[in-house]
């Protein structure tokens, strides 16, 4: 019996082919498993609702060690669900793409966007040698993205131009109106984008932003 849980369909064409095996593949069949919008809301399989992945099965714990006999910590837990901290889509034929992490999803006028999505699609221009998007405080809408993002040597880019290279890309909804120019992204011990790090210089104002609608 095959292991690959990346394993595209029978009927599949070359091109869907390639799109399951980007997948993370499918669950195990004892292992439940569901999509949590911010509001609480239990999100369909539909391959394009984005929300927090929860599971729970056999082999799940329901607990962590010195938690509280019976009360599960609600950060990790959510009704007998295990929060993963992981956020993605799930296809209707249970195919799981995770697209961010759920400390990392920017939370904005009820609907979540991926800081990778966009760190991605920046980091495709020829002039940005590094991009990091976070989400900050914002009066209306709750969260909305910063985008910081480091040049290469020798190029120069404007944040309209950048704003204008998302588009179409992204939902116009999701496109960032604050923007920063930083000589390197700080990083973690394991080399990974510091966004704790990025918020707390934006909440100190230690960044230079530019506004851009």
């Amino acid at each position: 019996m095959s292991t690959d849980t990346t394993r595209p369909r029978v009927d599949a064409d070359p091109e869907q082919a390639w799109r399951y095996r980007l997948t993370q593949g499918r669950f195990p069949a004892p292992v439940e498993s569901r999509l949590v919008g911010p509001d609480g809301t239990v999100l369909p399989h539909d391959g394009e609702s984005v929300g927090e992945l929860e599971v729970r099965g056999p082999w799940i714990t329901r607990s962590y060690y010195r938690d509280p006999v019976g009360e599960p910590d609600p950060a990790k837990f959510h009704d007998g669900w295990l929060r993963t901290g992981d956020v993605g889509t799930i296809t209707p034929d249970g195919f799981l793409t995770l697209t961010d992490r759920a400390k990392d999803v920017i939370k904005s006028g009820g609907e979540w966007i991926s800081s990778v999505e966009l760190e991605n699609h920046l980091m495709a221009h020829p002039a940005i040698a590094e991009a990091s998007v976070v989400g900050v405080p914002d009066d209306k809408w709750g969260e909305r993205p910063l985008a910081a993002v480091v040049l290469r040597d020798g190029e120069q880019v404007t944040f309209e131009e950048l704003r204008g290279f998302l588009a179409g890309k992204v939902a116009a909804w999701q496109l960032p109106e604050r923007w920063a120019s930083v000589p390197e992204i700080p990083k973690t011990s394991v080399g990974k984008f510091d966004k704790k790090l990025l918020r707390r210089w934006h909440a100190d104002g230690e960044l230079a932003v530019a506004v851009v609608s």
